[in-house]
């Protein structure tokens, strides 16, 4: 397989990254923290050959990266109240939140009958969002390997394994997103990251 490069300033970049993502291809892009490897979040297939890509361990789930808080009930039977607010605090940003799996999300997404969801707060990936809907996406290297903060890195990893990287610049690199389980009746910090518990209660005592 050939693994084309193309800047995210090229016209022509989204159109090729929807083409290649409606025929079960991959697409690397840039994120708010490093380079994504993604799929089209409901071809189960094309989840499937994200592991296959990174030779990751199949029982590790994947989340799903969407543009717009709206796009939440794309993928989730229902928005919580809890998941809303936090939304509102926290997105687009770093953290992660794990809500009620809409049931037409394949099992290669998330084995259980939830799924972590995010909103980058990088415009590229935003951008491509938009034109693809919700995308199944973690990181774009092979499993155990250094995340990549580059295209040419990303390329030196899951080159001839993907169909196209998008490259928008260095990302910022650094911590994984924060994770929180929005489906119980209070918040559970599953995974701590750039946003902080005191920063998740400050949020939810606000007045909006």
């Amino acid at each position: 397989m050939k693994t084309a490069i193309l800047l995210a300033s090229d016209p022509q970049a989204f159109s090729q990254a929807l083409a290649v993502l409606q025929t079960g291809g991959l697409v690397a892009f840039p994120t708010d923290t490093v380079y994504g490897v993604g799929a089209l979040a409901f071809n189960s297939a094309a989840v499937q050959a994200i592991y296959l890509a990174k030779d990751r361990p199949v029982e590790k789930a994947i989340p799903v990266l969407i543009a717009d808080p709206a796009d939440l009930l794309k993928v989730s039977l229902e928005v919580p109240p809890l998941a809303a607010r936090l939304a509102a605090c926290f997105w687009p940003g770093a953290l992660t939140l794990v809500v009620t799996k809409h049931p037409d999300l394949p099992q290669a997404v998330s084995a259980t009958d939830t799924v972590g969801v995010r909103i980058p707060d990088h415009l590229v990936a935003r951008a491509l969002l938009r034109v693809t809907g919700p995308l199944a996406v973690t990181s774009a290297n092979l499993s155990g390997q250094p995340s990549p903060s580059t295209a040419r890195e990303a390329y030196e990893q899951l080159g001839g394994r993907i169909g196209l990287i998008i490259d928008g610049g260095t990302t910022p690199g650094g911590v994984p997103s924060t994770v929180v389980d929005c489906v119980g009746a209070e918040p559970q910090v599953l995974r701590e990251g750039p946003v902080t518990k005191e920063q998740i209660q400050s949020c939810l005592r606000e007045d909006f």
